[in-house]
Parts: structure tokens; C-alpha cells; sequence
């Protein structure tokens, strides 16, 4: 069974920084590309940074240069560094996983989800 289960959210003020883990089990995160998306409520599911096989990463330009997206093959972990976080990236993040390369953080490519966890940054 595949669970992903991601940890590091809360609540920070504007300017303040936050990590995000996600450790996988049933599941190697060096199977194929990784991602972390972001919903508000009432709103869509986002990706906001995706990294690839062998590493390539990519970011939504609302993210660039704040956030950082990194995997830990030996901890089956994924990671998403916030830096600088702003009220509008207050959102439940949830850490998904394809079998598949090149993903592209295309919502149905991605075959496995965590159950999120909450950020909310005060302005």
C-alpha cells in the first residue's frame, strides 16, 4: 500500500519560512516525477514545484526564487523549502508522486496523493 504523509505545515507571518516533508512508503520516490500542488478553498488544485528524473525541477513563477523543491532517494523523502512566504501562498499543500517521467505537475499524471497539510501566513 502507498502512503504518502507530509508534515511541516503552520502558521507563519508574512516574510517567515516553513519546510515541507513527505515521506513515502510502498512507493520510491526515484520511480518517476514528484510534485507539491496547493488548493485554497473553493479553488483548483495547483502545481506549485515539480522535480523529475534525473533531478530537473520546475516552479510556477509565483514561487520562483522563494520556494525550493528537493528529493532524499536514501529517505524516500520529499521536500519543499518556503522562504519568504506571502498571505497568497497561504493554501492545504499536498505532496503527490507519479509512476511516470515528465510529469509536468498535470493534475491526472499524478498517481499517488497525501492527505495535505495547512499553511497559513498572516500578513
Amino acid at each position: 500500500q502507498v502512503q504518502l504523509v507530509e508534515s511541516g505545515g503552520g502558521s507563519v507571518q508574512a516574510g517567515g519560512s516553513l519546510s515541507l516533508s513527505c515521506v513515502a512508503s510502498g512507493f520510491n520516490v526515484t520511480t518517476g516525477c514528484m510534485a507539491w500542488f496547493r488548493q485554497v478553498l473553493g479553488g483548483e488544485r495547483e502545481a506549485v514545484a515539480t522535480i523529475d528524473l534525473p533531478g530537473p525541477t520546475g516552479y510556477i513563477n509565483s514561487v520562483k526564487g522563494r520556494f525550493t523543491i528537493s528529493r532524499d532517494n536514501a529517505k524516500n523523502t520529499l521536500y519543499l523549502q518556503m522562504n519568504s512566504l506571502k498571505p497568497e501562498d497561504s493554501a492545504v499543500y499536498y505532496c503527490a508522486a507519479s509512476r511516470y517521467r515528465g510529469c509536468g505537475g498535470v493534475l491526472h499524471l499524478m498517481t499517488y496523493w497525501g492527505q495535505g497539510t495547512q499553511v497559513s501566513v498572516s500578513s
